[in-house]
């Protein structure tokens, strides 16, 4: 509850998770230099408390710690209190969680770590229950005051391992050993041998989607006619899909199942996950055209449209789990309401979305789906065509009512990165579905990432009533990189690929280590922290060093840049050996060695109407290809696009592999055909 008797320095940000907090007795402050300068002019120790706003157990923390006097007393006496944002502020986040894991501890959210004045950590954990943060407060404080050289030997300790760099820490020697299909599917072995193989996904729990592991067994299973890899996406894709895990009403998937069956979520909803998973499922449409996928991205792009659009077209970064203080509430049906709610066609929708007298908790109910349509619509005599009628009917209705709740919060802070997933996103499901307003929302959003977030081939982290404050990290970087080609390949728009090469031309100059031949995580024009790290291992956005990798890749044929590709090479094969040994952690380098292990197909397109012949190659599944375009006639400063003209006055396909081409065609099945040749 918020107490306005106190107002602290979080009253100023921008970011939704700190206002949250800035009337805490906790005399907080944002992660700033007078905070630090502070801490240093009154030789305090520090505390770091990370979280973010859809974080449920940050919530609580602050409901029992931060919100109580006495305990803000023991704070403020001690300690200058900081608070991050780690959405806004990864880099922060990043090198406190590793100082956390070299402690020893498992890392999470709230991460709350005890540093000394110079920023140094020496303590930290996660969630604390209230009696157990106080005593701890009270301990380090005393500690501080009478045996701080203990602290001082203990952040000694952990600087040594933050100084370490990745490829010292994980021995990471450049190897030359080829890229094989052998290898390959090696690599998805390891993947099997986590699978679920009754509901997809891992064999644990909490399940979270994860779908840059199932676009590599996507791509592995396609290159290497690999049915077990290709049957685990299906399966995956179709229980995520029927389960809660997914908003059957309204659209969107939430965060992760906190059980094996994609059943119970955790029901905040993430940009990030969303806008990889239209990505996903766009391209598994390709693959197996299996109506249910097309169905969940136009739901999800619906969603976003409705509830995470802002004015200027940029996206909201999430919305909360919580309303009215109870997980889910927003999201849940009782039985009555069902009835009450779409009346003759109820009977059909308590058995398609198996409500109860509650099948999560009592009286609530979770939709979910059985995936038994044929079943469901034989038994209430109607046909599918009519079932389906009848839910989307019945969608609309429920939707209607839902929005009379009180909604959960919504985190309205706007971040590159996150919008780059799902511009490119978007730009792929109009490539596969032909849907204009796709390509609008596309066209719309790049414009706003170009006019508020872009200056000068340099980027910005966010924005929040109209600024943008935060230097922009790797992770932004490469993501808008990653969508202004994606949106060049369904426009043939070069403006797209020129915002594209500046913004590399901007890594490589602030983030790039040559004689590690991989990114920092932040620029060398930035803030500096007491350790500046390189981001190797997926988390649930990809790698920045991996998604990097693939944009030089793809650039480098693109805009015939060689020294793009090369560096591209030694980044892959500088993390060959653990790519090879835990696939698992490196899914998005393992897509990129799979384009390694056959030539790019290379294909140009000389069409009066460039988008239909785009769309036309795009009802197939090719997973390593670049494709470029122009109009008869039209001058391209593209060297794929040189010397390339229509043939007997029909649209034209030039495919070439590694500088070999193959004889032009007029059609995309023969076109397809010299590909699977």
């Amino acid at each position: 509850m918020t107490d306005h008797r106190f107002t602290n320095r979080l009253s100023e940000a921008s970011s939704p998770y700190l206002l949250q907090h800035a009337h805490n007795p906790v005399n907080w402050y944002p992660w700033s230099e007078e905070a630090l300068a502070l801490a240093k002019a009154q030789d305090k120790p520090i505390i770091v408390s990370v979280g973010y706003s859809a974080c449920h157990w940050c919530h609580v923390m602050e409901r029992e710690s931060f919100e109580n006097e006495d305990i803000a007393a023991i704070m403020n006496e001690h300690f200058i209190c900081i608070k991050v944002d780690r959405e806004e502020r990864p880099d922060v986040d990043q090198v406190y969680m590793d100082a956390v894991h070299a402690m020893g501890l498992q890392g999470g959210w709230p991460l709350n770590v005890f540093l000394l004045p110079d920023q140094r950590p020496f303590y930290g954990g996660t969630y604390f229950p209230a009696q157990g943060w106080v005593k701890l407060c009270n301990q380090i404080g005393g500690v501080f005051k009478n045996q701080r050289t203990e602290l001082e030997k203990s952040a000694e300790g952990f600087m040594q391992t933050l100084g370490k760099s990745e490829v010292e820490k994980y021995g990471l020697t450049v190897q030359e050993n080829g890229f094989s299909k052998d290898k390959l599917r090696d690599m998805a072995s390891k993947f099997a041998e986590n699978f679920d193989l009754n509901k997809g996904g891992n064999n644990r729990a909490p399940k979270f989607p994860m779908p840059v592991i199932y676009s590599f067994l996507l791509r592995e299973g396609s290159i290497n006619n690999n049915q077990a890899s290709l049957n685990h996406v299906e399966r995956t894709l179709n229980n995520m899909a029927w389960g809660g895990l997914y908003d059957q009403v309204g659209g969107g998937f939430t965060r992760y199942s906190t059980d094996m069956d994609w059943f119970v979520p955790h029901f905040e909803k993430m940009l990030y996950d969303n806008g990889q998973l239209v990505s996903l499922y766009s391209e598994a449409y390709q693959k197996f055209k299996t109506p249910l996928y097309k169905d969940i991205v136009y739901q999800t792009i619906d969603w976003l449209e409705r509830e995470m659009t802002s004015p200027e077209n940029g996206f909201y970064s999430a919305l909360d789990a919580d309303s009215e203080g109870e997980e889910g509430k927003f999201y849940v049906w009782t039985l009555e309401e069902i009835e009450e709610i779409l009346g003759a066609d109820a009977a059909v929708l308590i058995d398609y979305y198996n409500i109860t007298g509650g099948n999560w908790e009592q009286n609530k109910n979770i939709p979910f789906r059985s995936g038994e349509d044929q079943l469901i619509a034989e038994k209430h005599d109607i046909n599918i065509e009519e079932l389906q009628d009848i839910v989307v009917s019945a969608n609309h209705k429920l939707l209607q009512a839902r929005a009379s709740r009180i909604r959960p919060g919504l985190d309205d802070k706007i971040l590159t990165g996150w919008n780059g997933l799902m511009l490119k996103g978007l730009c792929q499901a109009f490539g596969v579905f032909k849907e204009d307003k796709f390509l609008e929302m596309a066209l719309k959003n790049a414009q706003f990432l170009v006019e508020n977030i872009h200056s000068d081939g340099k980027l910005k982290r966010n924005f929040k009533n109209g600024v943008a404050s935060i230097d922009a990290y790797l992770e932004d970087y490469t993501a808008t990189i990653e969508a202004f080609i994606a949106l060049y390949e369904v426009t043939f728009d070069e403006i797209w690929l020129q915002y594209a090469r500046s913004l590399t031309e901007t890594t490589l100059e602030n983030f790039f280590d040559k004689e590690e031949d991989l990114f920092f995580f932040t620029s060398d024009q930035s803030e500096k922290l007491i350790a500046r790290k390189k981001e190797i291992f997926d988390n649930v956005i990809p790698s920045s060093n991996a998604s990097m990798a693939h944009n030089l890749h793809k650039l480098g044929i693109l805009l015939e840049e060689q020294s793009y590709a090369d560096i591209s090479l030694r980044m892959i094969q500088r993390i060959d050996r653990i790519v090879n040994m835990a696939p698992q952690d490196l899914a998005y380098w393992a897509s990129l060695y799979s384009n390694l292990t056959y030539p790019t197909a290379e294909i140009a397109m000389v069409s009066s109407n460039p988008q239909v012949a785009m769309h036309a190659l795009n009802q197939n599944f090719i997973p390593n290809k670049v494709i470029v375009a122009k109009k008869p006639n039209m001058m391209s400063n593209l060297a794929l696009l040189q010397n390339r003209d229509q043939i007997n006055d029909q649209t034209t396909f030039y495919l070439c592999y590694n500088k070999a081409c193959q004889l032009p065609v007029n059609s995309v099945d023969e076109v397809q055909a010299q590909i699977k040749s």
